[in-house]
């Protein structure tokens, strides 16, 4: 063995196989750092840029718009569950601690079944919305 593994502690040498072996399996991952970690930050933005794209890309920007749209029903599906599990809880138990483990299950339930909806009502399944997303994000780092 070299000097350096010797003066390796147990745990760095496990953890750095560790990492070696999960990194080996999860290598599509690497496929994401350009959105995960970019060369520099994106500029801010706002609902009038996403409407600007949507105005000027004849392709993908009609997907990204019923995107957003189907995202309201998610929305609108955690204010539902949370309120809605919320109340229940109070109703029966008086807990403040019960409603509020309610609220933030009932808004991360409601808000699944929400997108769902959404998803099902605008036929997302037909459109590629990761497609229209990614032309976003690359067009505003060239509008930067």
């Amino acid at each position: 063995m070299s000097e350096t593994q010797e003066s390796k502690s147990f745990f760095r040498k496990h953890w750095e196989g560790y990492k070696e072996f999960w990194g080996e399996r999860f290598s599509f991952l690497d496929n994401y750092s350009r959105f995960l970690y970019p060369e520099k930050p994106l500029p801010h933005w706002d609902s009038s840029v996403v409407e600007e794209f949507i105005a000027s890309d004849p392709v993908y920007g009609p997907t990204l718009k019923t995107t957003r749209k189907a995202a309201n029903f998610g929305a609108v599906g955690a204010a539902v569950g949370a309120v809605s599990t919320a109340a229940c809880a109070w109703k029966w138990s008086k807990s403040p601690h019960g409603a509020a483990l309610s609220f933030a299950f009932g808004a991360a339930v409601g808000g699944t079944f929400g997108l769902e909806i959404g998803s099902h009502w605008y036929q997302l399944y037909r459109l590629d919305t990761m497609a229209s997303q990614v032309k976003f994000y690359e067009w505003l780092q060239k509008r930067a």
